[in-house]
């Protein structure tokens, strides 16, 4: 074994041999670590010999397409695209404390799939059977080992044959073949390498746990996210009883699905009609709120806008948008500034998406402006109103997406009346009786309506 020491850019895996302050390839400022490169000897030919693999053609491939496992979590089968894939490997990462373990253990002992192998590098299995009590939940199939070594981990494998395999977490598993600490990037990428395969070659599901930097980057050689087939992230406000689980790489399914999960004290609980909880409080008569129907993936989602519009206290106008681009706020006041003709430059303008749920949907323009016009002439939006539209620069209001998804949950939750764009009045094709749909093309035109 030759061994020789290196420096790895922990931002991007970058290698020097000396360190140096700045990386000449992701230009990140101290980023460089002693780390030390073991060969092997006799290995610089491994990849000339005989192969047991054989080329085929597409037409001599064999693939069910009733494959997918159900995960028993209606959520966590949307974003995946159905279900498990047998021999995939899922990346999951997310903040501390946000539920990433517990989003797995509680899939893990409500699982029904077979035999699974739960390792924990961070937790003992006394703490896990703990929290497990909290939950309420326990599964025979499913067994525990605590340790960080990756041959141990292979060995207990190959004796169960799980069909799922969890590694909680990747960063915590280190092999005996590099002599570099846990967490690094070359133990990271040749831990992942080597599960990649044991995966693969015996078609074991096998779900990741990773951490992620302070920039919310998954932490790790960014390789990491190309060698994996999906990339799940879970996030949130954890001031918030709400989570995400969205999928940022899928190649199994689309990328545009999210799961809405609740924190509880009992673990998390799927939140099918997120619609309902996220509009509880919309009941009293105030100013500057406002409903839109939004999507996210193929779901509608009703949300609630909130602004606030004050005189500037300290002469500079201050601009704030929580859940919501703060760029694209200040690009439709300056709509409303020009075109419809409200002076807001010298006014503190504050937005908030109720819930802590971000949204990059386009058609929430129609309802952030409708609540910032409300709130700057203190005047009550009709409760029963609902709001679609994407904002132009003109002052137009451009057609959406599955425009008939948003009213049918309008029109599901007991609204009486839609505002959406006129460009969309062409590909309606389903009759809709119980709330009236009022078609728009102009914000004049809808402020001339509901402000007189």
């Amino acid at each position: 074994m030759k061994s020789k020491t290196i420096y790895v850019c922990q931002n991007c895996g970058a290698k020097e041999t000396k360190w140096v302050g700045r990386c000449p390839t992701c230009g990140e400022w101290n980023s460089f670590e002693e780390e030390v490169e073991i060969k092997a000897k006799g290995q610089t030919n491994i990849l000339v010999g005989k192969s047991t693999s054989k080329a085929l053609r597409l037409s001599e491939v064999k693939i069910n397409a009733d494959e997918r496992i159900n995960t028993g979590d209606g959520e966590l089968n949307r974003v995946l695209g159905g279900g498990l894939v047998p021999g995939s490997m899922i990346l999951l990462g997310g903040e501390p404390g946000i539920g990433k373990s517990t989003l797995v253990l509680q899939f893990a002992l409500h699982n029904n799939c077979g035999r699974i192998l739960y390792v924990s590098g961070e937790e003992s299995i006394a703490q896990i059977k703990m929290r497990a009590q909290r939950l309420g939940i326990e599964n025979d199939e499913c067994l525990f080992l605590s340790g960080n070594s990756l041959e141990m981990v292979l060995e207990h494998s190959r004796k169960i044959q799980p069909h799922l395999l969890i590694i909680d977490s990747i960063q915590t598993l280190a092999t005996e073949n590099i002599d570099a600490i846990p967490g690094s990037l070359s133990q990271i990428r040749e831990c992942t390498n080597s599960l990649l395969r044991y995966s693969k070659e015996n078609t074991i599901s096998t779900i990741l746990i990773g951490h992620i930097t302070k920039d919310g980057q998954l932490a790790g050689p960014k390789i990491l996210e190309h060698m994996v087939d999906t990339v799940l992230h879970f996030e949130g406000d954890q001031q918030y009883m709400y989570r995400i689980l969205r999928s940022l790489k899928n190649r199994f399914g689309s990328t545009s699905e999210i799961g809405i999960y609740e924190m509880l004290q009992s673990g998390l609980r799927q939140v099918s009609n997120p619609s309902e909880l996220l509009l509880s409080n919309y009941s009293q008569e105030l100013s500057g709120i406002a409903v839109s129907a939004t999507i996210e993936g193929i779901r509608p989602i009703l949300l609630e806008v909130q602004a606030l519009v004050s005189t500037a206290a300290y002469g500079v106008p201050q601009r704030s948008a929580t859940g919501f681009d703060s760029r694209r706020l200040n690009m439709l006041l300056a709509v409303l500034e020009k075109r419809v003709g409200f002076r807001l430059a010298t006014k503190d303008v504050f937005l908030n998406i109720a819930g802590g749920i971000r949204v990059n949907d386009p058609a929430l323009d129609l309802a952030v402006v409708m609540a910032i016009l409300s709130s700057n002439m203190d005047t009550v939006l009709p409760h029963d109103t609902v709001f679609a539209g994407e904002v132009g620069l003109s002052g137009e209001i451009r057609a959406v997406s599955r425009i008939e998804q948003r009213i049918s949950e309008a029109e599901k939750l007991g609204f009486q009346q839609i505002f959406v764009p006129k460009g969309n009045q062409k590909s309606l094709t389903k009759k809709v009786t119980d709330i009236q749909i009022r078609f728009v093309s102009k914000i004049t035109d809808i402020c001339r309506l509901l402000f007189g």
